[in-house]
């Protein structure tokens, strides 16, 4: 039996957890720091994504896009609980947000991954930039 199978892929803002949210990514480098304030002004500006325990609800992975809903969209804030890894809920996470994404033809979804997630992320078909050096970068 597939593990993955006992968990539920949604992209309903209204199930997501904020307080379990903010915690898990507070324990990420990438979001180590980041406000509760500033993490609730995220959800509210992103297409969020969540896994949930089928039995009981509880969230257990959470990602997030910013997009144009046109051309572009940027992944971020792919998290899955530590004590629900390994499970397969990183590709119904993924697989799930690029089924919700589909429908609007983006000709570029960018990420930064991390080393961990890496081999999924080109399993799903990601690449390095064609043209890195044509990025540019403003930071502060």
């Amino acid at each position: 039996m597939d593990p993955a199978a006992s968990y539920d892929f949604s992209a309903d803002s209204s199930r997501l957890d904020p307080e379990w949210i903010h915690r898990l990514l507070r324990s990420t480098y990438w979001a180590q720091g980041r406000s509760r304030e500033d993490q609730d002004h995220l959800l509210r500006t992103s297409r969020n994504y969540g896994v949930y325990v089928s039995s009981t609800g509880a969230q257990v992975g959470y990602a997030r896009i910013v997009t144009d809903e046109v051309t572009f969209a940027w992944l971020a804030d792919v998290v899955i609980d530590p004590a629900h890894r390994r499970m397969g809920l990183g590709r119904l996470l993924i697989d799930g947000l690029l089924e919700d994404l589909a429908p609007m033809g983006l000709r570029r979804v960018v990420l930064k991954a991390s080393q961990e997630g890496r081999a999924l992320y080109e399993q799903k078909g990601w690449q390095l930039l064609d043209a890195p050096d044509d990025w540019l970068e403003l930071r502060r």
